[in-house]
């Protein structure tokens, strides 16, 4: 006989719940609430709760995540359940507890999420569908995300999420995609509705409901650019006044940055910010920080990095080094510009951690000197970049040379971290 589970004795049990209400509970799940003495969830979850189920009530107030410690410690010694939609440890109220308590505070009793309810009404393999939530996120997320064929499902903030889904993806270019609103999941008001993209859905009778997940089956429209999912987006995709690292450059530049998921960067002298924009594309936990001094080009950076899918982009208008005060330590820092100015190349080095990489771009002597320099002290590599396109020669085609593009590519190693310092192995 196998012996019983011991009863958890974690500080805060979250149970999750769905449209279904108490009837959709397992008996553990109703029984930890019949136990609690307060139950703290949104309105519409604490409104699911039974009469019998006689624990204190509290609604989390908004903002959400500043309120949680206090509210805790206000209920401190008694035994306390919290109510959360479906599965609380995918994008839910799971995540916040265990990031402020430990994982060994909370114990979770998950319901099946909408994205598993989803699927399973859509017939779509949960593995091979993405997830984009735009709860307390911007709609210009999603664009990240659009590529033909690909099927979505975006987690709605309200009713009105479907209409700015169905405005984006006109935007665009996807406005051919399939839209389907599944409302009340798992509820006896549950239903799926067909949606076009080219109607407004800004009536009354319009609305959905504001428990909804949005399925999006990608279609992109004819002549709408293809947008890749690796660096190297054509240069047409930016907004720039010039200052735009090109596209061969820049995947080769991204190519030696390396981003990974979780990193940030620092993208220094943005530009038109594709570095930083393209750094942030390559996965969702990506982050970044671009510095520019020109508050025009910042504006325009945030332009582009809201078309482009990642409006989380962090735009710094200021001027390094001096603008790099405060901000978190970065896993990599990318330099187009700048180069020259006294203090920003040792600014940048002395940020990085062990393991950083630091890639600098430049196409005058000067600089070029500069970077020299540098890995004669530092190591890495140095790699002279240069880019040919056919264009019309007369009647024929020939060659024309772009400026070629000098790139000091290095990762920071445990020992002495000043510029002044050499690096083992470097040209002395």
């Amino acid at each position: 006989m196998t012996p019983a589970r011991p009863a958890p004795t974690a500080a805060v049990t979250v149970v999750g719940i769905g449209a279904d209400g108490w009837q959709g509970l397992p008996h553990t799940s109703r029984a930890a609430l019949l136990d609690a003495e307060t139950v703290l969830g949104g309105p519409r979850q604490l409104a699911l709760l039974p009469p019998e189920c006689g624990a204190q009530r509290v609604p989390w107030p908004s903002p959400l995540r500043p309120a949680v410690p206090g509210l805790l410690a206000a209920h401190a010694g008694r035994r306390i359940a919290v109510l959360a939609s479906g599965d609380p440890m995918f994008h839910g109220i799971g995540r916040t507890l265990t990031e402020l308590l430990g994982p060994d505070a909370v114990h979770v009793l998950p319901h099946p999420s909408s994205v598993t309810l989803a699927c399973a009404r859509l017939g779509w393999p949960a593995e091979d569908t993405e997830v984009v939530t735009l709860v307390g996120r911007p709609t210009a997320r999603l664009a990240a995300a659009l590529h033909h064929g690909r099927r979505l499902l975006v987690l709605s903030a309200d009713a009105g999420t479907p209409a700015d889904v169905a405005a984006l993806l006109r935007d665009r270019g996807y406005g051919p995609s399939r839209m389907r609103v599944l409302e009340q999941l798992g509820g006896p008001r549950e239903r799926t509705t067909d949606w076009t993209t080219a109607d407004d859905h800004t009536g009354p009778e319009d609305g959905a409901d504001p428990l909804n997940v949005v399925a999006v089956d990608c279609r992109r429209a004819p002549g709408t650019p293809h947008l890749g999912a690796v660096p190297g987006l054509p240069d047409t995709a930016y907004e720039h006044d010039g200052q735009l690292t090109k596209r061969h450059v820049r995947a080769a530049t991204l190519a030696v940055l390396a981003p990974a998921p979780g990193e940030l960067l620092w993208d220094v002298g943005g530009g038109s910010g594709s570095i930083a924009v393209e750094w942030l594309r390559t996965h969702p936990a990506c982050r970044a920080v671009t510095v520019e001094r020109d508050p025009h080009r910042a504006a325009r950076i945030a332009r582009n990095a809201d078309r482009l899918g990642v409006p989380g982009l962090h735009v710094v208008t200021g001027t390094a080094p001096a603008a790099l005060a405060g901000l978190d330590r970065p896993d990599a820092v990318f330099i187009g510009g700048g180069l020259t100015t006294p203090g920003l190349l040792d600014a940048c080095w002395d940020a990085l951690p062990p393991g950083g990489r630091l890639v600098a771009n430049t196409v005058t002597l000067e600089s070029e000197a500069l970077l020299a320099d540098a890995r004669r002290r530092l190591g890495g590599e140095l790699v002279r970049l240069a880019v040919a396109h056919a264009v019309p020669v007369g009647g024929f085609t020939g060659w024309r040379q772009a400026m070629p593009v000098t790139q000091w590519a290095v990762e920071k190693t445990p020992g002495p971290t000043g510029p002044g310092a050499s690096a083992p192995g470097a040209d002395r």
